[in-house]
């Protein structure tokens, strides 16, 4: 097998294998599912965040955990090659990218898991790495009215996918991320042993897998941790002008206990003029709302600030019951009294209210275009520099995309994982999700990007990137602090070739050749 392997690898342009050599590759790693030859033009030589591409290898579409197994031992009795596992990609910077390696196509083992479990009374469901947040959601809600607590905004990712980063939206306040909220995984080491993992059992590999960014690792399935699912949303914005107030009445909501606050706290900035994408046409929920500026301070700035909330109920609860309980939580708050919206939808509309956006996206041509996205945590001693510099200045004119920013509870993670955060009990995340035509606009907003980053460093600001991306092995040391020793020890015991996510750039891969 690796004689053939290294004669496709020596003689072959990774930009095209001949159909021969794609056969025999997949005869010789002796796979249950595909391969595909690689190329820049192919999905796995791109992402969603269309900044990069690389040639890889070839496209591997296993059939389970096997076939990732046998990937990963094959490309460790060679050299140099890598091994990276693509959920739905989504990746920003290129970090589910190999050059020249295997790029393994998680989606292919979607269905491979799919089971409830009751344990102690609590319930669970052990799903696919490769299945999608969407779909793990419409199936436990239909068949068990059940879902899981924490999500992220956007559900066409991969379960895989976000554990191996975090998984952060307006539930994490209360549940903490997706990584707080799972039990047990199935993981593929760089060693290419199949090793089943939790608290209690290869605990280092389950904490280290977990928002470890794919470099111990690959997620073949996760024990996800459940809840009854509520029928509807009561989905509600309010509006502020200055910022010391949002940030008040975000950190009431998300300090508060369960039944005394809402189930979902998020929140964005806009510019304050019409513009239709970055300004006061953004805010209300539905088409028939109206956002009527006549009700803004004239003392207000550059910006404006949303508070975005919901609270769960049931079919059962009278409309009455549900007002008063949303009256109760408003009347609390210090936003603009006259421009409030509000709409009732079903629980999974609301969790799925970014497929709307993604749908026009795609009809207009901007989902297939450039996303120089950049996601920031921010301590709460840092967020109001933050706030008087990069909104109210660099972007107050809007990016042309949602300006996302909500606080949440360090508490709530479990230190033990590789996510890195900053310090304090409350931080804020930040989410700039730009969307752009092609051309010299996207180099200039990805030059507005580290302008901003190196702003916050020049400034002391008490920060960490979400979904890091970094150029040098000195700025992944400063990114994980004094957690970086953990890491690369983590790294070693797991993956002591660098075998795996080649994309993030952390670490080069080794020349030991496994006997």
């Amino acid at each position: 097998m690796i004689a053939c392997l290294g004669r496709i690898v020596q003689d072959t342009d990774a930009d095209s294998i001949p159909d021969d050599d794609v056969s025999t590759l997949s005869e010789s790693l002796d796979l249950q599912g595909t391969i595909e030859s690689g190329g820049i033009t192919g999905v796995a030589g791109k992402d969603f965040g269309g900044l990069y591409s690389v040639k890889p290898l070839a496209l591997i579409k296993p059939s389970g955990t096997e076939d990732i197994a046998r990937v990963v031992n094959a490309a460790s009795r060679t050299s140099h090659l890598t091994v990276a596992a693509r959920g739905n990609g989504h990746s920003i910077n290129g970090q589910a990218m190999a050059d020249g390696g295997f790029v393994i196509d998680m989606r292919s083992t979607e269905e491979n898991h799919f089971k409830p479990l009751t344990i102690d009374g609590s319930h669970y469901i052990d799903v696919s790495g490769g299945a999608l947040w969407e779909d793990v959601l419409k199936r436990c809600v239909s068949m068990f009215r059940l879902a899981p607590r924490s999500w992220t905004d956007y559900l066409s990712l991969t379960v895989g996918g976000t554990l191996s980063n975090a998984g952060v939206s307006g539930q994490a306040f209360r549940f903490g991320p997706q990584t707080s909220n799972v039990t047990e995984l199935e993981v593929v080491t760089g060693k290419g042993e199949i090793t089943v993992c939790s608290e209690t059992q290869n605990s280092e590999l389950f904490f280290g897998a977990l928002g470890g960014l794919g470099q111990l690792g690959i997620i073949t399935r996760a024990r996800v941790k459940l809840q009854r699912a509520p029928d509807m949303v009561r989905w509600i914005r309010v509006v502020y002008t200055e910022f010391e107030e949002f940030t008040r009445d975000a950190e009431f909501l998300v300090t508060q206990e369960e039944g005394e606050s809402f189930d979902y706290v998020e929140g964005f900035v806009f510019s304050n003029s019409d513009d239709p994408i970055n300004g006061w046409p953004s805010v209300p929920l539905d088409p028939d709302h109206e956002f009527n500026p006549a009700y803004i301070p004239q003392t207000a700035g550059s910006v404006l600030y949303c508070l975005e909330v919901a609270l769960h109920y049931r079919n059962s609860d009278r409309p009455s019951t549900v007002d008063t309980a949303v009256s109760r939580l408003l009347e609390r708050l210090g936003s603009i009294q006259r421009l409030k919206f509000q709409l009732n939808v079903s629980y999974v509309e609301f969790l799925l209210r970014v497929k709307q956006g993604e749908e026009h996206a795609k009809a207009n041509g901007n989902w297939d275009s450039p996303h120089p996205w950049l996601n920031i945590f921010i301590s709460k001693s840092s967020i109001v520099d933050f706030d008087r510099t990069v909104f109210r200045k660099m972007l107050k004119d809007g990016i042309g995309g949602p300006m996302l920013i909500y606080p949440l509870l360090r508490s709530k993670w479990d230190s033990r994982t590789s996510v890195v955060l900053p310090e304090g009990e409350i931080f804020y995340i930040v989410a700039l999700l730009r969307f752009v035509p092609k051309g010299p606009t996207v180099e200039k907003l990805v030059a507005q990007n580290h302008e901003i980053i190196q702003w916050c460093n020049k400034e002391g600001l008490d920060f960490k990137l979400y979904l890091p991306h970094y150029q040098s092995k000195e700025d992944w040391k400063r990114h994980f602090g004094n957690q970086w020793t953990r890491f690369v020890e983590r790294k070693t015991s797991f993956d002591p070739m660098a075998i795996l996510a080649p994309g993030q750039k952390i670490f080069k891969r080794t020349h030991i050749i496994k006997p």
